[in-house]
């Protein structure tokens, strides 16, 4: 894996120094609504330390976790993870990503995925990319699709959330032969929320 950027979005190599800039940042429930990843309880320090240590843990597996940041004022904004990477069939998953509230709606979502998504195919020429995202998370399964997600299937009650609630996961992927129209359609959405912002 690389470093990426785009005149949107720089993605930097998730380390260790990123834990404390990263900690307030994910600390907004509006961030964890539908995942409940991070619970904002009395534990969130010691449910953040986990996070971010399986974040970092990403690279030991051929992976990558990423810190994004605005490639304008360069405040970071965000973090994004590739795993479940496998060279011999060329395939990743792209997921574990979050924004700051301030950002939705805007290009750096779709800028983000455009770039991974190039790298992946167009660089290293896998063959597939996968999204997986919990039954509750409406708003991830919507932005999925407008990318080019195609839904697959559903795996049902797959996990328990932090909230004790059980979860279906919904998984999208692009294959390699439908990104050339994906990747056309994909640029002319962040050419347009950009010039929208």
């Amino acid at each position: 894996m690389i470093e990426l950027e785009n005149p949107w979005i720089r993605l930097r190599f998730l380390t260790e120094q990123h834990r404390e800039t990263l900690r307030p940042l994910a600390k907004d429930e509006r961030i964890w609504e539908y995942t409940k990843t991070l619970m904002m309880t009395d534990t969130y320090d010691q449910q953040f330390n986990k996070y971010f240590g399986e974040a970092l843990a990403t690279a030991k597996s051929g992976g990558q976790g990423y810190v994004i940041r605005d490639a304008v004022t360069d405040a970071v904004i965000g973090m994004t993870r590739v795993y479940d990477v496998d060279l011999r069939s060329g395939r990743a998953t792209i997921g574990h990503t979050w924004y700051t509230p301030a950002v939705w709606g805007k290009v750096h979502n779709k800028a983000c995925k455009l770039l991974l998504l190039e790298y992946l195919f167009d660089t290293l020429e896998f063959g597939r990319v996968t999204f997986t995202v919990k039954s509750q998370n409406v708003r991830s399964q919507k932005a999925v699709q407008k990318i080019g997600g195609v839904r697959e299937g559903i795996l049902r009650r797959f996990e328990i959330r932090n909230d004790g609630i059980p979860s279906d996961q919904h998984v999208f992927s692009i294959l390699g032969e439908e990104w050339p129209e994906k990747k056309n359609r994909l640029r002319q959405l962040v050419e347009s929320l950009a010039s929208a912002h």
